[in-house]
């Protein structure tokens, strides 16, 4: 059998994504899910563009041990150092350079000739092959590349030592038969073709994204380049547990291919990732929404429970959905709680446990009952990256719907106590305006608040995100409370923090 190797770019193109920035530890805890779900390479950043994605990589570089991490650089000496210096440390490390190769891209980005970008591919691919042996190529816009400059393209990056040959749709412009052919054709007509994996990167502008990926893999493709949840640029990239489930799911269809992915780590990942950056799956989001195993036509019902595969093609365990429904209460002990969590997924150092289980206690005094969505959501909130500053200590507020709201906030920031009371445009406004005065952060834009319920009833949890913008990058904070202004001061002064630990740290750089 032939190994289809996944390449996630979360970290590098789905972070590019408007509103989907993630901080260091942010990057390093998704990295883990990664690694824990056994992707075979991990694009850790683009380490030339800043300080910080440098850092990024560098420290993805020295945590992440079994696969391998790669950086991003353009085609030219100062990009693949960089890169170089920021992997070198990593298990089995990747510099992964790319050069533009259709005619408009040449023409009116890179300003140089087809001459000049097949010289500047054979000198920069022999640059980075100085550094080390593992060497991947990217042909920027190679779908919308004449296919015979394409292959002498091609052609110049193998001889010169590249081993990974990627041919990216970088603006969804493709269609699958035209992928497929194009990957034949490399692998037909380029010298010692045989000799490296060719790649497929391919955008979802057009919402072919996983289909033109998995007709490269029909073409001879060996490597497929996503992201989870398929975040990234524009329309987004190829969703990785899409990707992933098509294959593992149609055998007839692609053979014998296999992917080394724990299959049933990917609902976890799904969900770390969609935490950090504050968003919740669409309903019918494939593979990891919560409509994706859901029956309400009275015909598919019938159907699922006379045989689970009259409509249903793969099963939520496989991708770690759990299916136990047993409910917890307040008589439920730790230990009961902990085998739950782990049911579910997740596993917790004994600090995590404790912190989640006093809050499950929290709940089940406020809730009737408690099932796995809560649990879930009490979990993501109590794992999640938080930086250190500010906490709610108590809050008050007065509001109707005739008079001005008021609101009174006590933080707390070690030993230290504040409070600070302020009107607003109803009891949130002003909470938010209080927190202000207290904390007086840099500043900044307020560009979403959203509320949830985690599950069915009047007396559900109430999940909040918050997302704030300061120098052009995205801050996200959470909160979870059955009472929603609570969980929105608690949202608001986390998404604080981190601005505010950023700021400090850009003062200090």
């Amino acid at each position: 059998m032939k190994q289809i190797k996944i390449f996630d770019t979360t970290l590098r193109d789905g972070e590019q994504s408007p509103g989907c920035s993630m901080n260091l530890r942010e990057k390093i805890e998704v990295a883990k899910r990664l690694e824990e779900m056994k992707v075979d390479v991990i694009e850790a950043g683009f380490a030339i563009s800043s300080p910080g994605d440098f850092e990024s990589v560098q420290t993805i570089a020295k945590t992440v041990k079994d696969c391998s991490v790669a950086s991003l650089a353009r085609a030219g000496e100062l990009d693949i150092d960089t890169a170089w210096e920021a992997v070198k440390c990593a298990a089995d490390p990747r510099i992964h350079l790319f050069i533009a190769t259709s005619p408009l891209h040449m023409e009116y980005k890179l300003k140089m000739t087809p001459e000049q970008v097949l010289e500047k591919t054979a000198a920069m691919v022999k640059h980075a092959r100085k550094y080390c042996s593992n060497i991947e190529f990217s042909a920027e816009d190679a779908t919308r590349s004449d296919m015979d400059f394409l292959t002498k393209v091609v052609d110049v990056a193998i001889k010169n030592g590249a081993n990974v040959i990627n041919l990216p749709d970088t603006v969804g412009y493709t269609t699958p038969d035209e992928m497929r052919y194009m990957i034949e054709h490399m692998i037909k007509n380029v010298e010692n073709a045989d000799k490296v994996e060719f790649s497929v990167h391919c955008h979802n502008d057009l919402g072919m994204a996983v289909a033109n990926s998995l007709a490269g893999v029909l073409g001879g493709a060996r490597q497929i380049e996503c992201t989870i949840n398929g975040l990234g640029e524009r329309a987004g990239n190829t969703s990785l547990e899409e990707v992933v489930m098509a294959m593992h799911t149609r055998p007839d269809i692609f053979g014998e291919v296999y992917t080394g992915i724990d299959t049933t780590k990917i609902y976890r990942a799904s969900k770390t990732v969609y935490n950090i950056i504050g968003q919740n799956a669409p309903l019918n989001k494939p593979i990891v929404g919560k409509n994706a195993f859901a029956h309400e036509s009275g015909i598919h019902q019938h159907g699922v429970l006379a045989n689970k595969k009259t409509y249903e093609i793969l099963t939520p365990e496989a991708v770690g959905i759990s299916v136990n429904n047993i409910v917890l209460g307040k008589h439920s002990g730790k230990h009961a709680f902990e085998s739950r969590v782990n049911e579910m997924g997740y596993t917790l150092t004994n600090e995590q446990l404790l912190k989640c289980f006093e809050e499950f206690k929290d709940v089940c005094d406020k809730k009737k009952t408690i099932d796995d969505a809560d649990i879930e959501a009490i979990v993501m909130h109590n794992i999640g990256i938080e930086e250190e500053g500010f906490e709610l200590d108590w809050f008050n507020v007065h509001t109707s719907n005739f008079t001005t709201s008021t609101s009174t906030v006590c933080l707390k920031k070690g030993d230290e106590k504040f409070e600070a009371v302020s009107l607003g445009d109803g009891p949130v406004d002003a909470a938010f305006k209080a927190i202000d005065i207290i904390a007086e952060p840099v500043e900044h834009t307020f560009d979403d608040y959203k509320i949830r319920s985690t599950s069915a009833g009047k007396d559900t949890l109430g999940d909040v995100t918050i997302k704030l913008t300061a120098d052009g990058r995205t801050y996200t904070g959470k909160g979870l409370s059955t009472d929603i202004i609570e969980a929105s001061i608690t949202a608001y002064i986390r998404a604080i923090n981190k601005m505010m630990a950023a700021a400090a740290r850009a003062k200090e750089a």
